[in-house]
């Protein structure tokens, strides 16, 4: 099953992620061979979260990759969203096909108002790295959709998961993870 796993950080946690790259990126390591997305959102040049859409065996295995982290285990995070993610674009950052300038990007999160059993609608342009569906547990309820994004144009972004579609949407600037 796939996971996508997001933890936003502390206000004022940055110099602890500095000091922990090393054994974050070791931990992620690990599971390199089974990553579909990473990366490190931010304000500015701010750390404020860090993504993570990887395959793994079971919501255990999920909570365990999540909550073993050593920024989470040192305190840097304030929270974790876990959701099981269905990939609607069926592909990876890693696809050549996607883009490696320095264009701005950033991660698109849309909740739905309820847990539904209604499919999300794939939200793919020109520009989309990856998206799917956030679901609970079992993968039956729809509970959201996200999306890494690189659009031509920066106001595009929050058409990518149209509002009138969920409770709330939120942009995060984000840009590809792990070692160069």
């Amino acid at each position: 099953m796939d996971v996508f796993c997001y933890h936003r950080d502390r206000v004022g946690s940055t110099p602890l992620r500095q000091q922990l790259s090393e054994s974050h990126w070791a931990y992620m390591d690990a599971f390199q061979d089974r990553m579909i997305a990473r990366g490190p959102t931010f304000t500015d040049e701010t750390l404020t979260g860090s993504v993570h859409i990887v395959s793994l065996p079971d919501p255990a295995a999920a909570r365990a990759f999540a909550f073993d982290e050593p920024c989470y285990q040192a305190g840097a995070y304030r929270d974790v969203l876990i959701r099981r993610w269905e990939s609607l674009s069926d592909r990876t950052m890693y696809d050549p096909s996607v883009g490696s300038d320095d264009s701005e990007r950033f991660l698109v999160l849309g909740f739905t108002v309820a847990p539904t059993t209604e499919r999300v609608e794939a939200p793919y342009r020109p520009g989309t790295i990856v998206c799917g569906e956030l679901l609970s547990d079992d993968g039956i309820h729809v509970l959201g959709a996200a999306a890494l994004v690189q659009p031509a144009v920066a106001g595009d972004v929050r058409d990518v998961l149209p509002e009138r579609h969920y409770a709330a949407v939120e942009v995060h600037r984000w840009d590809f993870g792990g070692r160069r």
